[in-house]
């Protein structure tokens, strides 16, 4: 069978940390309680970039942690330069930047462009002006429709259900393409612009490395606020053109940012959260006089199927490569349910789960990986509905994304497991007792675990030169396997049945996420499990 070989396009630049770049998700609520009250802090975190560092990844992506009322817990910011007492202070913050940096990661922010809080002092001053004053020209007010305005301005829907509009006793109605408490910034406003230029400068001349745009693909709507005609908007998301998200004006805001980040030394980068109706629109944001790196939605969604993926990995790379820019490759995050629970849970869920983080840390580019997805965990499927604050879920019963929010175990044989100091009794999501064998400490010294796994993985991943950023090319395989090289003398097999396949053996074996039977020239591997090899060698 011909070989299929996918080459990058190289930038030049100084270090090109971004283009291979292993980032660590941090959801600070979620990863470490430092002052002892439940819900995970700056503290807390900055106590555990040891971990990380020896986990070996390259840089660390923290969620909002800004000064907010929680509505969509950090998602709502009230104040852009402070940090919310929940999470800490400034000086916390200054200090947890400067400590990963002495450990050699990076430190990647969240910043939220589309929508403020309700709660914000510009929102504040809106709502008290009143309709036709400067102050709402910061936000998207319109008069209603109907003989007294009593209907939407029109009939764009809510990401978490429902109508996208709010009205006030006044009579006007405000955008809000999330939560009613998350109105939407009117970037034809100047001042606007102004503002979002100012709140990067703060935080780089603070020290973050680069920023992760929340909704990177929202801000600009088109003009007139067309009506869109039908119902059930969020299954179009990402599929179809809609009149409040991708539309060319982002893409001016992202130059501009992108010549803000290139005016910093020490190659500051930006990440699109961006959904797009195509591939090609959604590499448009990635173009080299945009953003480095858009998030691979593509891939986590892919289902554990050899065919369905390798098509997804060749569509991946030929969509970034015209433009110069990395893929991404990405398998779970805060908003979706954790891939274990994904592949069909259980123990087969596991053994998936380890084969794609092979397969992931293989692939060329830059690989992200979401707290508690080293350790294995599954989504947590039974929390009480009296827990569950996630808006989504209260917007529409019966989703939402608590499950892979709960806090992640590090110590101990009961909850809370270690999550904060000596007397934490509760945490803000409940950890199911089940964990235990999945703690850090339960997992540190076991070779076979899946902790152990992930350090091995990004340990030779660092180490060797064919891995991160370059090219690939597939190999013939049978069905329901893909094998890849990279570089010279490295393959990467993975076998997505459920039942042993026999392959050729590729060379000596460098990490598998299930024991591999050699046979003379040939090797068998496991049911749902990947492996990498020293090419050559055989």
């Amino acid at each position: 069978m011909t070989e299929v070989v996918h080459e990058a396009h190289q930038p030049k630049a100084a270090t090109r940390w971004w283009r291979d770049a292993v980032i660590y998700q941090v959801y600070v609520r979620s990863f470490a309680d430092g002052d002892g009250d439940g819900v995970g802090d700056l503290v807390g975190a900055r106590g555990r970039l040891g971990y990380l560092a020896d986990l070996g990844v390259d840089a660390v992506w923290l969620t909002p942690f800004y000064t907010s009322p929680m509505a969509d817990f950090g998602y709502d910011v009230a104040d852009y330069r402070d940090v919310d007492p929940v999470f800490g202070t400034l000086a916390d913050a200054r200090a947890l930047i400067d400590d990963a940096h002495a450990y050699g990661m990076r430190v990647i922010i969240d910043v939220v462009p589309n929508h403020t809080s309700d709660r914000h002092a510009w929102f504040a001053a809106a709502v008290q002006a009143g309709p036709g004053a400067p102050e709402r020209g910061r936000y998207i007010f319109r008069p209603g429709r109907g003989a007294s305005g009593e209907l939407p301005p029109n009939d764009w829907e809510s990401v978490f259900g429902g109508p996208a509009w709010t009205r006030l006793p006044d009579g006007e109605w405000y955008l809000h393409l999330f939560d009613h408490r998350q109105p939407d910034l009117n970037w034809d406003s100047p001042e606007v612009h102004e503002e979002f230029t100012a709140i990067l400068r703060f935080w780089l001349d603070l020290g973050v490395d680069g920023f992760r745009v929340d909704v990177a693909h929202g801000m600009v709507k088109a003009p007139g606020l067309p009506d869109i005609g039908t119902a059930g908007q969020v299954e179009l998301l990402g599929t179809a053109v809609l009149p409040y998200f991708d539309q060319e004006g982002v893409h001016e805001i992202h130059r501009g940012w992108r010549r803000l980040l290139d005016s910093y030394e020490g190659e500051r980068i930006g990440v699109a959260e961006a959904w797009a109706p195509t591939q090609e629109r959604l590499a448009r944001y990635v173009r080299p006089d945009e953003l480095h790196q858009a998030f691979n939605f593509h891939f986590l969604k892919a289902p554990w199927d050899a065919a369905v993926m390798r098509v997804v990995i060749d569509e991946s790379i030929a969509t970034v490569s015209p433009v110069g820019a990395p893929s991404t490759w990405v398998l779970s995050n805060h908003d979706v349910k954790r891939h274990v629970t994904r592949y069909g849970g259980g123990e087969a869920g596991v053994r998936r789960a380890r084969a794609a983080a092979l397969l992931m840390l293989a692939l060329p580019g830059s690989a992200y990986v979401y707290q508690g997805e080293e350790l294995g965990l599954p989504e947590v499927l039974d929390l009480p509905d009296e827990v569950c604050r996630d808006p989504q879920r209260l917007r529409a019963p019966g989703d939402g994304r608590d499950g892979c929010r709960v806090p992640i175990p590090w110590a101990h044989a009961e909850p809370p497991f270690g999550f904060g100091p000596p007397g934490v009794a509760d945490t803000w999501l409940p950890m199911p007792r089940s964990w235990a064998p999945l703690t850090v400490e339960a997992q540190a010294g076991d070779p076979g675990s899946t902790l152990s796994l992930y350090r091995a993985a990004l340990r030779l991943r660092r180490g060797h030169a064919a891995l991160g950023d370059g090219t690939m090319r597939w190999h013939g395989s049978p069905p329901g396997t893909l094998v890849f090289g990279r570089g010279e003398d490295f393959v990467c097999t993975v076998n997505m049945t459920g039942e042993p396949v026999e392959l050729p053996r590729p060379g000596d074996l460098l990490l598998a996420s299930a024991p591999v039977a050699q046979r003379g020239r040939s090797v068998v591997l496991a049911a749902d499990s990947a492996a990498w090899w020293a090419a050559g060698r055989a």
